[in-house]
């Protein structure tokens, strides 16, 4: 029988391989681009294809996870990232032209939106079949702590590997990883709590679920929002990640000190496990979830300041753990905060589209900062990010002030009315809503059990 435990237990499992899979090259993939021979504006250009090829496929695979089911949808992505990294690895053997990495990466985005979005319905709906009256914000942080050990292992294994080997063969391995997972999914990942539309024109299907996407989501206004708030943040946060690892080793001063890039992702990894247990707790410290966005996503901000400015290597170590704790505790209760504002039947492709605006902001974004960092340097670069990011501020503030039941309510989310709710004249009274979502019922510090 299927339990709520053994649910999580199946979703854990599934962030854990992807993770690890993901984050074998995620320490050194700056460093694997400029070795081929792309400069700095071409490497994040590149990295720019790959988030273009996620905005253009996003919506189309989330209607692959709403129609033909999440399972199928997971198993397609796993194949297609395998390919499409040891065709990564054949690029940088052979060193080349740039159109082919931007056809690769663009291959690369479209394995990844076959993931997102998937993987977070699947467990809400899954939870819901199965009898979850628990937190959401519980099993996100749960989520996001074996995805940080999987990432701190899979960062540092892969810069140790490069360096005793060479910068390909962290790829491979990644390769390896994700046929494993399509092999532990296609066994163990079965879709509950939704059934997969099947015999229908793909065509119509993609109208029919863009077309309630867009009324559950884009024309909802804190649904809205939130969304535009990515086209900010998202791009910055891609591009921070992966330029902070030429940087560190322009600090550390050994361009070949493969192992101290690896550190970013492993600090990154770190902070996201810490951040996974702070988000409960930190959930209770404000009555509404968009407070603790909103504080987080401008102290954020500063600390990419104090990066770009600060130029001492520990100094900057120290700086980037505090920026990895702000975003890994605010991750959990976004994702509460938007799952409690969406409906099941569409909500794949809802937060597919929510990543398609994040995927979005890095079109834009990467190449602009990459531009930036060959014209005045990696630190200037990252104060420029930390501007662009707090553009995304008065975005999260107009979906505050629509006061929607999600920025207060805990608990797993409900299916979401036939259509989109008037705004309430006054937030509601009950205390407590997760930041992305944290329930107010839980006393400090207490995980609600999973029901058997």
């Amino acid at each position: 029988m299927t339990t709520p435990r053994s649910v999580v237990r199946i979703y854990l499992v599934l962030m854990l391989g992807n993770t690890l899979a993901a984050s074998l090259i995620w320490g050194i993939n700056t460093i694997f681009l400029l070795d081929a021979g792309l400069s700095n504006l071409e490497a994040f250009t590149a990295n720019a294809f790959f988030t273009a090829g996620m905005v253009v496929f996003e919506v189309p695979t989330g209607v692959v996870a709403d129609t033909a089911g999440r399972r199928y949808s997971y198993l397609l992505g796993t194949i297609t990232l395998a390919v499409t990294t040891v065709l990564y690895v054949l690029l940088w053997h052979t060193g080349a032209a740039f159109w082919l990495w931007a056809v690769v990466s663009m291959l690369i985005g479209l394995g990844f939106t076959f993931f997102s979005g998937a993987v977070e319905a699947w467990l809400v709906d899954a939870l819901g079949a199965t009898g979850y009256t628990g937190d959401m914000e519980a099993v996100f942080g749960r989520g996001q702590i074996v995805s940080g050990a999987a990432m701190l292992v899979g960062s540092v294994a892969g810069g140790i590997i490069a360096q005793a080997s060479n910068l390909g063969v962290p790829y491979v391995l990644r390769g390896v990883v994700l046929v494993a997972m399509f092999l532990l999914a296609y066994r163990l990942m079965h879709d509950l709590g939704f059934s997969p539309r099947r015999g229908r024109s793909p065509t119509a299907e993609v109208r029919r679920v863009l077309s309630a996407s867009i009324q559950y989501g884009w024309r909802r206004p804190p649904v809205r929002w939130l969304m535009l708030e990515a086209l900010f943040t998202g791009g910055v946060g891609i591009y921070v990640f992966y330029a902070l690892q030429p940087y560190l080793l322009q600090l550390w001063g050994d361009p070949r000190a493969y192992s101290i890039a690896g550190l970013v992702a492993a600090i990154v990894a770190g902070s996201q496990m810490l951040g996974g247990l702070a988000a409960p707790r930190l959930r209770l410290l404000f009555r509404r979830r968009t407070s603790a966005l909103l504080l987080a996503a401008a102290v954020s901000a500063g600390t990419l300041v104090l990066v770009g400015t600060i130029a001492q290597f520990w100094a900057v170590l120290a700086v980037i753990v505090v920026w990895g704790l702000l975003f890994a505790a605010a991750a959990p209760i976004r994702q509460a905060y938007l799952n409690g504002m969406i409906p099941s039947a569409q909500r794949a492709t809802i937060l597919s589209f929510d990543s398609l605006n994040s995927s979005a902001g890095g079109v834009w974004a990467q190449p602009v900062l990459g531009r930036a960092a060959d014209v005045w340097g990696y630190g200037p670069s990252f104060v420029v990010g930390a501007g662009i990011s707090l553009l995304g501020l008065p975005f999260l503030a107009l979906s505050r002030r629509e006061h929607d039941p999600a920025d207060r309510r805990s608990g797993t989310p409900a299916t979401a009315p036939a259509t989109a709710p008037a705004q309430p004249s006054a937030p509601p009274t009950t205390p407590a809503s997760p930041p992305p979502r944290l329930p107010p019922t839980p006393p400090p510090g207490a995980s609600p059990a999973l029901d058997e």
